[in-house]
């Protein structure tokens, strides 16, 4: 089989073109990932799906083919990709976010891959200065859930096909579809998945796809960069799934001055220093405390990132 015939139904024309079904889709990303479609047709489609705005059931039939191809990833509790540009972010604090919810007992997987887009993007070259472990392999990233309770897995590590068709924008020019299907794959199949977005039009239509995958739980904000980070200087509304229920929840804004997140000029030690607390900055604290709320909020969790963040040098056994 190609591609053709998905092609034919995005790009018939006026009137009588149509999105691909949910079913459509996952078909096509089977026929990509099997290796047997032309490398011209897979542009074709991507940019006309672009061109026509992805719907939740192109998102949703493009992930569940994805993940036919996924090797058996270690159980955890929170889903956390990362794969925006970062051109809005300063320091990738959304890190400390994650490490503070691991350490109140969640296991947390962090996967993705950004280098590539923007200075500052790059959030594993953060990781260390952050605390985080990456794993190599998915036997690696269960050792490093075992011990730490959180882990970085890179794309590669565990669906190189899904690079491989991230890579694409080198060739095409723009984004596609994947980026969204990325943020949307939770390949451990965690019970609840956080997601950034940059475009708020994202935010349904991710909340919408997480209801046609059966995502339990989900929370999804516009933050930095399009990643799971908030700015704790505005309210934020958080696109919710409880139990499978789509709903939002609006979080007020933390401090009172507004200022912008890529306003603090810190180098990425500056990670390791808030934690240890030989820095002292009360915006960016409320970042990762704001972030880590919205994240345990998304996780129906009564914990309070306030008393985590008091505890995290001492922390309390879960």
């Amino acid at each position: 089989m190609s591609l053709a015939p998905f092609i034919r139904i995005l790009g018939r024309g006026p009137g009588r073109a149509r999105n691909l079904t949910a079913a459509e889709a996952e078909q096509a990303m089977r026929l990509i990932l099997a290796g047997d479609a032309d490398p011209h047709a897979i542009g074709a489609l991507l940019m006309l799906m672009r061109y026509r705005g992805e719907d939740a059931a192109e998102i949703a039939g493009f992930t569940r083919g994805l993940r036919a191809t996924l090797p058996v990833l270690p159980a955890v509790d929170l889903d956390w990709p990362s794969y925006a540009a970062g051109r809005s972010r300063g320091l990738p604090w959304f890190l400390l976010a994650a490490r503070l919810v691991a350490q109140g007992g969640v296991r947390v997987l962090l996967h993705g891959w950004n280098a590539h887009q923007s200075d500052g993007a790059d959030a594993r070259a953060a990781l260390d200065h952050a605390g985080i472990a990456r794993a190599e392999t998915p036997d690696d990233a269960a050792r490093l859930l075992d011990r730490k309770g959180i882990a970085y897995l890179p794309v590669e590590a565990y669906a190189p096909g899904a690079l491989r068709l991230l890579r694409l924008r080198d060739v095409l020019g723009l984004r596609s579809c994947i980026n969204t299907v990325c943020r949307m794959l939770n390949p451990a199949r965690a019970p609840a998945a956080v997601q950034g977005v940059f475009h708020p039009p994202y935010l349904a239509l991710q909340q919408a796809a997480g209801v046609l995958l059966g995502q339990p739980q989900l929370g999804i904000l516009k933050g930095g960069g399009g990643e799971f980070e908030r700015n704790p200087s505005k309210p934020v509304t958080l696109f919710r799934l409880a139990q499978g229920v789509p709903l939002e929840t609006t979080l007020p804004a933390i401090i009172p001055e507004a200022q912008r997140l890529n306003s603090l000029p810190y180098p990425p030690e500056a990670l390791a220093d808030l934690w240890s607390g030989r820095l002292r900055d009360p915006f960016a604290r409320a970042i990762v405390t704001g972030t880590a709320a919205a994240a345990l909020c998304a996780l129906g969790h009564a914990q309070d990132a306030e008393t985590l963040w008091a505890n995290r040098l001492h922390p309390v056994p879960a």
